[in-house]
């Protein structure tokens, strides 16, 4: 499938993510959110402060491509109580938010969409990274 990869994430991020996929039973988006529990299986845990700033981590705002479409969007990862596509606050339980999660700049992951489709996408740039501004959310 092209995601065997490792992705990094701080340990906050880790249980905070673990304890909202624990009382998710969502049917939408199930195969993202298989994907995002196999990830976070494998995952790197490292301490908050310890996190690279190229890495993705909860409160990151990114810039990623769509290699078939080549558009770029600037989103901001957050948990469900906080999204807003207005806003361009993406949930880490929607396909995107999982595919971001962990990804480095510069990797690319093929990711499944609701539609049954996949999406290959680029992360471009952090324009902004919590625990590399000494946020301790």
């Amino acid at each position: 499938m092209g995601n065997e990869r490792r992705i990094t994430i701080s340990s906050r991020d880790m249980d905070r993510i673990q304890s909202l996929l624990d009382t998710t039973v969502s049917g939408r988006n199930r195969e993202a959110l298989e994907n995002l529990e196999a990830e976070l299986d494998a995952a790197i845990v490292v301490k908050p402060e310890e996190i690279p700033s190229t890495v993705v981590t909860m409160g990151s705002r990114v810039r990623f491509r769509d290699e078939e479409t080549g558009q770029t969007r600037e989103v901001t990862l957050v948990y469900p109580r906080d999204a807003d596509p207005q806003s361009n606050k993406v949930s880490i339980l929607a396909p995107i938010g999982a595919a971001l999660i962990g990804l480095s700049v510069g990797e690319r992951i093929d990711w499944p969409m609701p539609n049954g489709r996949r999406r290959r996408l680029v992360l471009e740039a952090i324009l902004y990274q919590p625990e590399s501004n000494g946020s301790r959310a």
